[in-house]
Protein backbone atom coordinates (compact mmCIF):
# COMPACT_ATOMS: atom_id res chain seq x y z
CA UNK A 1 0.00 0.00 0.00
CA UNK A 2 1.51 3.36 -0.77
CA UNK A 3 1.69 6.72 1.66
CA UNK A 4 0.15 8.40 -0.72
CA UNK A 5 -2.16 9.17 -3.27
CA UNK A 6 -3.04 10.97 -6.58
CA UNK A 7 -5.28 13.90 -6.90
CA UNK A 8 -6.22 17.18 -8.81
CA UNK A 9 -4.34 19.93 -7.67
CA UNK A 10 -6.27 22.46 -5.30
CA UNK A 11 -6.31 25.78 -4.79
CA UNK A 12 -4.96 25.62 -1.14
CA UNK A 13 -2.06 23.36 -2.47
CA UNK A 14 -0.62 26.68 -3.46
CA UNK A 15 2.04 27.53 -1.25
CA UNK A 16 3.48 23.72 -1.09
CA UNK A 17 2.93 23.37 -5.55
CA UNK A 18 4.92 26.58 -5.90
CA UNK A 19 7.62 24.74 -3.58
CA UNK A 20 7.76 22.04 -5.67
CA UNK A 21 7.38 23.57 -9.18
CA UNK A 22 10.47 25.90 -7.94
CA UNK A 23 12.25 22.96 -7.52
CA UNK A 24 11.24 21.53 -10.93
CA UNK A 25 12.81 24.83 -12.33
CA UNK A 26 16.08 24.54 -10.10
CA UNK A 27 16.31 20.50 -11.37
CA UNK A 28 16.73 21.96 -14.97
CA UNK A 29 18.28 25.43 -14.25
CA UNK A 30 15.68 27.12 -15.47
CA UNK A 31 15.25 30.88 -14.02
CA UNK A 32 11.92 30.69 -12.93
CA UNK A 33 10.52 33.84 -10.88
CA UNK A 34 7.29 33.92 -8.65
CA UNK A 35 5.82 36.25 -11.51
CA UNK A 36 5.54 33.41 -13.63
CA UNK A 37 4.81 30.19 -11.23
CA UNK A 38 1.41 32.91 -10.98
CA UNK A 39 0.69 32.72 -14.76
CA UNK A 40 1.16 28.39 -14.47
CA UNK A 41 -0.98 28.46 -11.30
CA UNK A 42 -3.59 30.40 -13.27
CA UNK A 43 -3.50 28.17 -16.14
CA UNK A 44 -4.64 24.52 -13.52
CA UNK A 45 -7.15 26.84 -12.76
CA UNK A 46 -8.75 28.46 -15.49
CA UNK A 47 -11.51 26.11 -17.58
CA UNK A 48 -10.24 28.32 -20.79
CA UNK A 49 -6.70 26.83 -20.40
CA UNK A 50 -5.80 23.52 -21.58
CA UNK A 51 -3.11 23.02 -18.81
CA UNK A 52 -4.05 20.25 -16.10
CA UNK A 53 -2.39 19.59 -12.56
CA UNK A 54 -2.13 16.66 -10.30
CA UNK A 55 -0.40 16.03 -7.45
CA UNK A 56 1.30 13.41 -5.41
CA UNK A 57 -0.28 13.57 -1.14
CA UNK A 58 1.58 11.87 1.41
CA UNK A 59 -0.88 10.65 4.18
CA UNK A 60 0.02 13.33 6.11
CA UNK A 61 -1.45 16.17 3.81
CA UNK A 62 2.33 16.88 2.64
CA UNK A 63 2.65 17.30 -1.39
CA UNK A 64 5.49 15.20 -2.30
CA UNK A 65 4.93 15.28 -6.52
CA UNK A 66 3.08 17.79 -9.32
CA UNK A 67 2.86 16.84 -13.26
CA UNK A 68 1.48 19.00 -15.24
CA UNK A 69 -0.28 18.03 -18.68
CA UNK A 70 -2.38 18.77 -21.52
CA UNK A 71 -4.15 17.66 -24.93
CA UNK A 72 -2.78 18.16 -28.19
CA UNK A 73 -3.70 17.59 -31.65
CA UNK A 74 -2.06 14.76 -33.63
CA UNK A 75 -3.18 15.85 -37.10
CA UNK A 76 -1.56 12.72 -38.91
CA UNK A 77 -3.38 10.45 -36.98
CA UNK A 78 -6.42 12.81 -36.61
CA UNK A 79 -6.51 12.01 -32.75
CA UNK A 80 -5.78 14.17 -29.41
CA UNK A 81 -3.04 13.22 -27.36
CA UNK A 82 -1.70 14.04 -23.80
CA UNK A 83 1.52 15.72 -23.48
CA UNK A 84 3.23 15.66 -19.74
CA UNK A 85 4.80 19.35 -19.42
CA UNK A 86 6.44 18.91 -15.88
CA UNK A 87 7.13 16.22 -13.58
CA UNK A 88 8.55 16.61 -10.53
CA UNK A 89 8.89 14.37 -7.51
CA UNK A 90 10.51 15.23 -3.93
CA UNK A 91 14.58 13.99 -3.63
CA UNK A 92 13.04 12.05 -0.24
CA UNK A 93 10.41 10.56 -1.97
CA UNK A 94 11.77 9.42 -5.29
CA UNK A 95 12.12 5.54 -5.47
CA UNK A 96 8.13 5.25 -3.65
CA UNK A 97 6.91 5.05 -7.29
CA UNK A 98 5.71 8.41 -6.83
CA UNK A 99 6.31 9.06 -10.46
CA UNK A 100 5.02 6.07 -11.60
CA UNK A 101 1.84 6.51 -9.91
CA UNK A 102 1.40 10.66 -11.26
CA UNK A 103 2.15 8.75 -15.20
CA UNK A 104 -0.26 6.07 -14.43
CA UNK A 105 -2.83 8.81 -13.67
CA UNK A 106 -2.09 10.49 -16.29
CA UNK A 107 -2.66 7.53 -18.19
CA UNK A 108 -6.21 6.81 -16.94
CA UNK A 109 -7.16 9.99 -17.56
CA UNK A 110 -6.26 10.00 -21.47
CA UNK A 111 -8.20 7.00 -21.69
CA UNK A 112 -11.21 8.62 -20.23
CA UNK A 113 -10.78 10.95 -22.38
CA UNK A 114 -10.40 9.58 -25.67
CA UNK A 115 -6.80 10.43 -26.15
CA UNK A 116 -4.68 8.33 -28.00
CA UNK A 117 -1.20 8.84 -26.47
CA UNK A 118 0.84 10.30 -23.37
CA UNK A 119 4.09 11.81 -24.47
CA UNK A 120 6.70 13.97 -22.61
CA UNK A 121 10.30 14.72 -22.91
CA UNK A 122 13.38 14.48 -20.84
CA UNK A 123 16.32 15.86 -20.70
CA UNK A 124 19.16 13.26 -22.15
CA UNK A 125 21.12 13.27 -19.01
CA UNK A 126 18.14 12.51 -16.27
CA UNK A 127 19.33 9.13 -15.85
CA UNK A 128 17.13 8.04 -12.66
CA UNK A 129 13.88 9.40 -14.51
CA UNK A 130 14.56 8.02 -17.56
CA UNK A 131 14.69 4.61 -15.19
CA UNK A 132 11.30 5.01 -14.53
CA UNK A 133 10.54 5.92 -18.15
CA UNK A 134 12.38 3.34 -19.69
CA UNK A 135 9.64 1.01 -17.68
CA UNK A 136 6.59 2.87 -17.95
CA UNK A 137 6.57 4.00 -21.95
CA UNK A 138 8.85 3.39 -25.31
CA UNK A 139 11.34 5.76 -26.13
CA UNK A 140 10.91 7.21 -29.55
CA UNK A 141 13.58 7.88 -32.30
CA UNK A 142 12.14 11.58 -32.70
CA UNK A 143 14.73 14.51 -32.23
CA UNK A 144 13.47 17.73 -30.57
CA UNK A 145 14.25 21.13 -32.00
CA UNK A 146 13.36 24.39 -30.58
CA UNK A 147 13.21 27.52 -32.19
CA UNK A 148 12.86 30.46 -29.45
CA UNK A 149 10.34 33.69 -30.15
CA UNK A 150 11.83 36.31 -29.05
Amino acid sequence: MNDYSIRTVRSGDRSQWDKLYAGYAAFYGVDQSSDMRDIVWSWLHDDLKETCGLVAESNDGKLIGIAHFRPFARPLSATTGCFLDDLFVLPDARGAKVADALINRIREIAAEKGWSMVRWITADNNYRARAVYDRLAVKTNWVTYDIKIE
